[in-house]
């Protein structure tokens, strides 16, 4: 496992950009459907939650260009 790697800053490229804006762009309007479908609670509070964690995992693979195992 490369730790340097891991833990250095990545310069997205413009088709990173891209990428990342899709992907938030698509996390947002599912986010919406959540809070447009879900009773206020903190079960849609964690749905939000890992929402964003899943937006975050997707942007670094997009940022270690798929290299961690």
């Amino acid at each position: 496992m490369n730790l340097d790697n891991i833990f250095k800053y990545h310069a997205p490229d413009e088709v990173q950009l891209a990428d990342y804006a899709m992907i938030r762009g698509g996390a947002k309007a599912f986010a919406e459907i959540i809070l447009r479908c879900t009773p206020q609670c903190a079960d849609q509070t964690v749905a939000i939650r890992k929402l964003r964690e899943c937006v975050m995992t997707a942007n670094a693979a997009i940022a270690l260009k798929g290299t961690l195992d």
